[in-house]
């Protein structure tokens, strides 16, 4: 055969080759030129939740309101249409406004980078989950040996909150100020630890540790600390997934069954957070008040919208106390869509919500030890206030992150549509409880929606169960709802109390039904959780176990608080 003849051989062949391919992806209905540009958007399928309101009841804008199990009727929801269910779906169509919001606010600093404390130390970058190359470390032990760029990543730069003597008038407080170069962006007095707190900035340039130790000398000064910095924790799902995830939060966690019995009523939630959009037809009179510990002018925010949703969403999604009432407190902010925190600031909206009739303070947020915020936390625990906190999205080697460390919180870590921990998620000894906050579908500003992740969503979820407990029965103590959180969460992961899930995730209505209703007074005191021996029991069964709790009430009862330099252990 000669060459041209091999050439027309080979050419024939291609092109059958070519041919075939072509026929196969016509078959299947693949444009080849778009192969690589196609991105799937996840389905979802949310039944219609709208409420019926009662136009004769006024709407829920005053935390005075009393008599909020009244005010609204959403009708009959009989358990057999549990919205996993396949039939009569009602499918967002595309004109429905909907974003992926939601990077991870958090700028981790990894584990190779910090030292016994959990402080940061130099690094090359701030991404990651704790997995990222070591740079160089300080060689040094003490504090003082971090880089600047680094300390910047715990605190904002050249500042102090500090205790000062509260008999100083503001003029006082400013010439005390000018005396060490600083200027005073803010004090007040906190009724909720007793004492009077303010901020103060260098402004002639001296170097930090020179000020801090001639201010600190200062006989007006009691203490002194950086004005630490917290961040939010959600971060943005790897990928899309689908199915129904905006359902699935709602069968892990037996909502559905769980509201049958409560729903959130008459109970004050405060959510300290980033603005929340309280006009979202998801939230409608479910904001009954509003605080702005920064004092800006920025609108609402993904992150508190979403965080709000979770908790009292009740048009087309459902959240997990649709009927409670929240004090928004917005405590985060910050350009270019971000948001953050700090010492200061988290002192404030911890001080008004203590002060302003909360019950349950919502804090999906994670920073350093602090020993003001440390203070703060056990002086509202020790006025009962239940305390739930956000585990943190900084991975399986980050030390522990607070305020969720704190003896005083129950910390919350993530779990996806699986039961698998989030890869981002915190570990550690301080873990109470597990609840779904991967791929949450959440509702967003201007009558949007989102879909996102993190363990501040988690704990949003469980804020709104702890609603429940309290709806149930009012004269419930945040020792035994801690501990009926405990013994009736579904064990995850390896038999017993783990460093992943804690206790378990969260079972809503198991709790709901373990709690007493109408004051009743439980049998006895329990002294342990629920171990995996007990878990074939509760999952054979439908309904939940009765389980013993500490009193209810009573005046002679010892508050559960802990110092705030305890160690973080459960």
């Amino acid at each position: 055969m000669t060459r041209k003849s091999e050439s027309r051989v080979r050419a024939g062949a291609c092109a059958s080759s070519i041919g075939a391919a072509l026929l196969i992806a016509t078959c299947l209905g693949v444009e080849v030129a778009q192969a690589q540009a196609i991105m799937r958007t996840p389905t979802i399928s949310v039944p219609s939740r709208a409420p019926t309101i009662t136009p004769s009841i006024a709407p829920r804008v005053s935390p005075s309101v009393a008599a909020r199990a009244v005010s609204v009727d959403r009708g009959p929801r009989a358990i057999a249409t549990i919205p996993h269910t396949t039939s009569s779906r009602t499918r967002l169509t595309p004109v429905l406004p909907y974003v992926r919001y939601s990077p991870n606010l958090y700028p981790a600093c990894t584990a190779p980078y910090r030292d016994g404390d959990g402080e940061c130390l130099a690094q090359s970058n701030a991404g990651g989950e704790g997995t990222g190359k070591s740079g160089k470390k300080s060689t040094g032990k003490g504090r003082g040996n971090s880089t600047p760029a680094a300390a910047n990543l715990r605190s904002v730069a050249g500042e102090f909150v500090a205790e000062i003597d509260g008999a100083l008038s503001s003029a006082e407080a400013d010439e005390l100020a000018r005396r060490h170069g600083l200027t005073r962006v803010a004090s007040e007095t906190f009724p909720l630890i007793g004492a009077t707190f303010g901020l103060f900035r260098i402004t002639d340039g001296r170097p930090y540790e020179t000020v801090r130790r001639e201010f600190a000398a200062d006989g007006s000064v009691r203490s002194l600390q950086p004005n630490f910095r917290y961040l939010l924790q959600d971060q943005k799902s790897a990928e899309t997934t689908e199915g129904d995830p905006a359902q699935y939060a709602l069968t892990k966690l037996r909502l559905p069954q769980a509201h049958t019995l409560a729903r959130g009523a008459n109970v004050t939630i405060a959510v300290i957070d980033s603005g929340i959009d309280a006009k979202h037809p998801e939230l409608a009179n479910s904001v009954a008040d509003n605080f702005d510990a920064l004092g800006s002018a920025e609108g609402p925010h993904v992150h508190g919208t979403g965080i709000a949703g979770a908790i009292v969403a009740h048009a087309r999604l459902m959240g997990s106390a649709p009927e409670a009432r929240i004090i928004a407190i917005r405590a985060f902010g910050g350009a270019n869509g971000g948001a953050e925190s700090s010492s200061y600031i988290i002192l404030r909206s911890l001080n008004y919500a203590a002060e302003h009739g909360a019950q349950i303070v919502n804090m999906s947020f994670a920073g350093p030890k602090d020993a003001v915020i440390e203070r703060a936390i056990a002086a509202t625990a020790a006025r009962g206030l239940v305390l739930i906190a956000a585990a943190g999205n900084a991975g399986a080697k980050s030390p522990p992150l607070y305020p969720a460390a704190n003896p005083n919180v129950i910390a919350v870590s993530a779990t996806d549509q699986q039961d698998r921990l989030f890869s981002a998620s915190n570990r550690g000894n301080y873990i109470a409880l597990a609840a779904p906050g991967v791929d949450i579908f959440l509702p967003a500003p201007d009558g949007k929606y989102q879909m996102t992740s993190g363990t501040s969503f988690s704990a949003a979820y469980v804020s709104g169960v702890a609603a429940l407990l309290l709806a149930r029965n009012y004269a419930l103590k945040p020792e035994a709802l801690r501990m009926t959180l405990a013994k009736t969460a579904r064990d995850l992961g390896s038999p017993g109390r783990d460093d992943l899930f804690g206790d378990g995730q969260a079972d809503a209505f198991a709790a709901v039904t373990a709690v007493p209703a109408d004051s009743a007074t439980p049998v006895a005191a329990a002294s342990d959780t629920t171990k995996r021996e007990d878990v074939g029991k509760r999952r054979d069964e439908p309904g939940s176990r009765a389980i013993e709790q500490p009193s209810l009430s009573g005046a002679d009862d010892k508050s559960a608080v802990s110092q705030a330099d305890r160690p973080a252990t459960r």
